[in-house]
């Protein structure tokens, strides 16, 4: 997608089937006009309730332990909708397999100081989505993969 002339702004999202048009629309919208890089989609702005509790407790555990993503301001750093300029598509390189680049992200975001900001998205939880997303056993293994990787850096 960089390769393309006159790209610039990026989107990202899951393939579960969970991500809506209309989200995407609107954050396009907000980064041609707002002074951020990176806009992230958050699930946890308003009612959380259609959320299954084991995932709203799995993610906002991870929130709450993350000091990164308390000082950024992020609630859901696991969302897969994300906008995101030139510049931080430019400099973005993910080197971790499957969902693990979510935490990764952020790591880029603090790095090279994207100015990131968040917005409510409605995530559909059907049965086909709930099948094809993450696991809360690869969630503890993506944890697991970047302490590891952030420890080795050191």
């Amino acid at each position: 997608a960089r390769s393309q002339p006159g790209a610039e702004y990026f989107v990202t999202f899951d393939a579960d089937g969970q991500h809506q048009v209309d989200d995407v629309e609107r954050m396009v919208q907000r980064i041609e006009s707002e002074p951020v890089d990176i806009i992230v989609g958050t699930r946890f702005q308003g009612d959380t309730a259609h959320i299954p509790l084991i995932k709203r407790v799995v993610l906002r555990t991870i929130v709450m332990i993350s000091p990164g993503l308390r000082k950024l301001k992020l609630t859901d750093v696991h969302n897969g909708l994300r906008v995101f300029n030139r510049t931080v598509a430019e400099q973005m390189n993910i080197t971790l397999n499957g969902m693990g680049h979510a935490s990764q992200i952020v790591s880029m975001i603090q790095r090279n100081h994207w100015r990131v900001t968040e917005e409510p998205v409605t995530i559909l939880y059907t049965e086909y989505s709930m099948a094809k997303g993450q696991s809360l056993i690869n969630g503890v293994n993506i944890l697991f993969d970047s302490a590891l990787r952030t420890n080795s850096r050191r």
